[in-house]
């Protein structure tokens, strides 16, 4: 998959959202413990993509408690 800045909005496929919902403007815990494992799964992969979601895990897990941290909480 190649990597494109310009890529415009109307060709993304968002998750869907419920008419009556509103997206929280913060990611939950376990959201951003999902977003996590996700992209460590890309980062063992090869190419650029993987180097890009390589740093963003290292951003998400710098600013998020760790899962073990959490055990008792809902993920």
């Amino acid at each position: 998959m190649d990597h494109d800045d310009n890529t415009p909005f109307d060709d993304v496929d968002f998750a869907p959202v419920e008419a009556e919902m509103e997206r929280l403007p913060l990611l939950t815990l376990g959201e951003a413990h999902g977003l996590l494992r996700t992209l460590l799964a890309v980062a063992e992969q090869e190419g650029e993509t993987a180097e890009e979601a390589g740093r963003w895990a290292k951003e998400i897990a710098a600013r998020i408690p760790s899962a073990e941290c959490c055990s008792n909480a809902a993920l």
